[in-house]
This record gives structure tokens, C-alpha cells and sequence, in this order.
């Protein structure tokens, strides 16, 4: 075995034990070991794509050297390599994004535990990755439901704590569906392991046994994962959460802990139970109609904001749609791109949630619309930034959000009966999306007049807040990326899904 192999293994545990580690150094020191971890992490993972690129190969690592079904297995191949390169990237990103605020909003004594809730989250997001076992996925969920619940309610105030209860009663909810669904497989099947179990159910599907039991398994699990990841209408968590958290955790959370609850559905679909079998259900055909619903009346609830981090918020319930809706429509071409847009929205709505962050302090704190009036000259590197975030949500050539929306309508031409209406409600998000996106961006930069209440408006300079520049800069060249070089990702993820098989 070569040595490579063992590095997902290596950062999982890293990530993991890093958490107590935080614990007992201060916050200076753990601000640095968290960077430090997710960085090499990073590096790890970028090791193990290339690896896996140049064998063409994935591969099995089995956690005490016990072969199945007694062991434990991760099994690592191009999308779990890509993947995991790219959430540890995004990350990163996010924390240098919002060291400013969050050195100002939680108390000293306190931000050591943020960064124990970070690595805890990113050991959580590792391991739904690369884990070949359904059980283990679970108890990682709740990892990752306990440490996102942190992140929200580090701040400790009324309406972050709400915040944190609502999201905590939610996420708990869908992690007992996920938990029976898993419950009902192992007695159809008596495996834990995914490969196994995908092996006992083609049995099933070719003899047609216990045919409605496996299909509530199926079921179960995929509203489990669905409510956790905010499909609309399981997103009553989610503005708040998102609107009130700091901006680390904002961003964090919209870009990563749900997509990390996608990533294992679309694991549960190729790899437990067959994307064959899931396609011949009628489960996708319930995902696809609340895809296409939460597109819409995300984007509607979006329009009636005056909070721009809500606002905000919101488009993530419509962006959780249009990948549901991806995996409605059933075909290989539909989920390569619900997986772009995991990429895209990871990218793009992380960029807007720190660039939100400096135009609400070139305008005093204020969030509201009215407020942020000319904020983008006041604040040029978050106007620009936020300018960029909205272009791609819309979906302007050249930009992430564009490839997306130009695959899902291919993915959607010559499907019998949802053809038409995935078009539709493209065009719909579209233009509701560049209501609300392009009426921020007009606002931003109409000037100040002299009959508007100044609310403690102040300019910042790229030199105030470098870091953050730096961050969106980032941001930015990555959207520009996702949307000029497309296929080499498509690509990737269409190999990636092949492995799946």
C-alpha cells in the first residue's frame, strides 16, 4: 500500500484531535493551529487527488486492517479526493473572511471554542467524504449537527440561541429519519457497509422482494438529509441560523455543512442503493417537485427581505432547490450538475455572506437596505465582491452560476415529462433571483443624498481590512475559474461518479 493512501485516514483524525487541542491554548494560538490544520488537510487532499488521477483507480483503506464485514472502510476515489480539496479551501477561505468579526463579536475567553466547533466540523465533513460505512456517516451527522449548532450560538445572544434551538430540533428530526431509514436497510439487508449493502439490494430488485420496505428506507433517509440541508419546506431554521450567526459561521454553514448532507445522499443513491433503483422509485419525483417549489419560493421570500443577510439566507433555500431538482430529474447528466452547483453555491455564497459582512461595516452595522446605500464606494473590495456574488447567482456568462443553470437545462432536454417544467422554473429563479440580487447591487451604489439619514457611515480602505480583501479576492477568482473553466470540474465529477458504480 502506498503511503498516500493513508492521508484521508491522517485527516480525519487530525482535524478531530485538533478540537481538544484548542481547548487548552488560547485564542491567538488556536486561531493559528486551526489555519495550520486546515491547510494541511488541503495539501493532503490535493496529495490524494493527484494520486488518484494518475492511477485512475480508487482505493480502500480498511480502519484496523479488518477486512468487511467486520472492519471498517474509507474508500477514497476522484470526487471524495476533489471534494475534500475543495471544502478544506472554501474554509479557510471563510475563517480568514471573518477574523474581524468574530474577534469582535465572541468574547476572548470563548474563541477557543469556535475553533474546537471548526475542526469538529471539518472532521465531520472528512468523514462523510471518504467513509464507506453507513453507520459511521451517522454518527459523523451528528458531529456535524452538534458543532454547526455551536458555531450559531458562540455569540450568545437572544436570537442566536433561538437561532441554535430551531436549527437543533430540525436537524434532529432529520437525523432520526436518517437514522430508521439506515435501521430498516441493515434488516433488509444485514450489512453496514455501503458496497455490501448495494450488493443485497440489487438482489432485492431484481427479485422484487421487499420491494415497499426498501423503498421506505429509501424514502426515510433522503427526507432525513433533505430536512438537515434546508430543502424548502424543512428551511424554517435556516434564515436565522444564517441571518444572526458570525460571519465565519455564515458562510461556513450556507457552503458546506448542508452540502456535506448532499454529498452523502448522492452517496446513498450510487454507492447503498443503486442509482438504477433510485431512479425506477418515486422518490426522486417527490425531490424533484420540492425542488422545484423551494427555487421558487425561496427566491419570493428573498424579495420581501430588508435584511441583506437574510436576504441572503434565503437565496440559499432556492440554491438547495435547484439541486434537489437535479436529482429529481433522474439522469447522470441531472446530478453531475446538482454537483457543480454544490461547487458553485459553496463558492459564490461564502463570497457574498463576507462581502455582506463589509458593506454592513462601511454602513454602521446597519443591514437593512436603506442603509447601505453607496456602500460600494465606501467599501470598494466588498462592493465589487458582492457585485461578483450577484452576477453568478443570476447567472451571467462567465460566472459559476451560469454553468449550473446551462447544465441543469441540458440535463433537462428531451426528459419526457419534466422537460418543461424545469425550464419554467429556471426562468422563473432567474428573474426573481436578479430582482432581489441586482436591486442590492443598484443600492449599493446609488449615491447618498442629501435628504437620506446618514447611518454612521464610514469609508474603509483595502488597508483597514486586508485580510478579508484578500479573502474575496480569493472569491473571486475561484467564481471566475468555476465559470471559464468548467470542463476540465465536469470532468472530474463525471469520473468521480463513475467510480460511484
Amino acid at each position: 500500500m502506498d503511503f498516500v493512501q493513508n492521508l484521508p485516514f491522517i485527516s480525519i483524525l487530525l482535524s478531530l484531535f485538533s478540537g481538544p487541542l484548542s481547548s487548552i491554548l488560547n485564542a491567538k494560538w488556536a486561531k493559528r493551529v486551526n489555519a495550520t490544520v486546515i491547510s494541511v488537510i488541503g495539501i493532503f487532499s490535493a496529495t490524494v487527488l493527484f494520486y488518484v488521477l494518475r492511477t485512475g483507480q480508487e482505493f480502500v483503506y480498511l480502519m484496523g486492517h479488518f477486512p468487511a464485514p467486520w472492519g471498517n472502510e474509507i474508500r477514497v476515489g476522484i470526487l471524495e479526493a476533489f471534494m475534500a480539496t475543495f471544502f478544506c479551501l472554501i474554509m479557510l477561505l471563510c475563517m480568514f473572511g471573518g477574523i474581524a468579526e468574530r474577534e469582535r463579536e465572541i468574547e476572548e475567553s470563548k474563541q477557543n471554542l469556535y475553533y474546537i466547533m471548526v475542526n469538529l466540523l471539518l472532521s465531520s465533513l472528512l468523514a462523510l467524504i471518504y467513509t464507506n460505512d453507513l453507520f459511521t456517516a451517522y454518527v459523523f451527522v451528528e458531529i456535524n449537527t452538534i458543532s454547526a449548532c455551536g458555531l450559531i450560538m458562540i455569540r450568545q445572544n437572544g436570537r442566536t440561541i433561538e437561532a441554535a434551538t430551531r436549527y437543533m430540533i430540525m436537524s434532529l428530526l432529520g437525523s432520526g429519519l436518517l437514522l430508521l431509514g439506515i435501521c430498516f436497510l441493515y434488516d433488509l439487508t444485514g450489512h453496514l457497509l455501503m458496497s455490501n449493502i448495494k450488493e443485497e439490494v440489487a438482489i432485492l430488485a431484481a427479485t422484487g422482494e421487499y420491494h415497499i420496505p426498501l423503498l421506505v428506507s429509501l424514502g426515510l433517509m433522503s427526507v432525513g438529509l433533505a430536512i438537515k440541508s434546508a430543502l424548502y419546506p424543512f428551511h424554517a431554521w435556516l434564515p436565522d441560523a444564517y441571518g444572526y450567526s458570525t460571519v465565519s459561521s455564515a458562510a461556513i454553514l450556507s457552503s458546506l455543512v448542508s452540502k456535506g448532507y448532499i454529498f452523502l445522499l448522492v452517496k446513498i443513491f450510487y454507492r447503498v442503493i443503486g442509482f438504477s433503483v433510485v431512479c425506477d422509485s418515486k422518490v426522486v419525483d417527490v425531490l424533484f417537485v420540492f425542488g422545484i417549489i423551494g427555487m421558487i419560493m425561496g427566491s419570493v421570500n428573498a424579495i420581501r427581505e430588508s435584511d441583506i443577510r437574510r436576504m441572503i439566507a434565503f437565496s440559499s433555500v432556492a440554491q438547495i432547490g435547484y439541486i434537489y431538482m437535479g436529482f429529481g430529474l433522474g439522469t447522470q447528466e441531472a446530478v453531475v450538475a446538482s454537483v457543480y452547483h454544490v461547487l458553485s453555491h459553496a463558492a459564490t455564497k461564502s463570497l457574498l455572506f463576507v462581502a455582506a459582512s463589509g458593506i454592513t461595516d462601511a454602513s454602521g452595522g446597519s443591514r437593512n437596505f436603506l442603509d447601505l446605500t453607496g456602500a460600494g464606494y465606501r467599501n470598494k473590495a466588498a462592493g465589487i465582491a458582492f457585485s461578483v456574488g450577484s452576477l453568478s447567482m443570476v447567472g451571467i456568462p462567465m460566472f459559476s452560476g451560469f454553468i449550473s443553470k446551462l447544465l441543469f437545462a441540458q440535463a433537462a432536454m428531451g426528459h419526457t415529462h419534466k422537460m418543461l417544467p424545469t425550464l419554467i422554473a429556471l426562468a422563473i429563479s432567474t428573474v426573481l433571483n436578479a430582482v432581489y440580487f441586482m436591486k442590492t447591487v443598484i443600492r449599493l451604489y446609488t449615491p447618498v443624498s442629501k435628504e437620506m439619514p446618514i447611518h454612521e457611515h464610514r469609508v474603509i480602505p483595502l488597508t483597514e481590512q486586508p485580510v478579508k480583501a484578500g479573502a474575496l479576492l480569493c472569491f473571486i477568482v475561484l467564481n471566475f475559474l468555476l465559470g471559464l473553466n468548467s470542463e476540465p470540474v465536469i470532468r472530474l465529477i463525471t469520473a468521480g461518479l463513475a467510480m460511484f458504480d
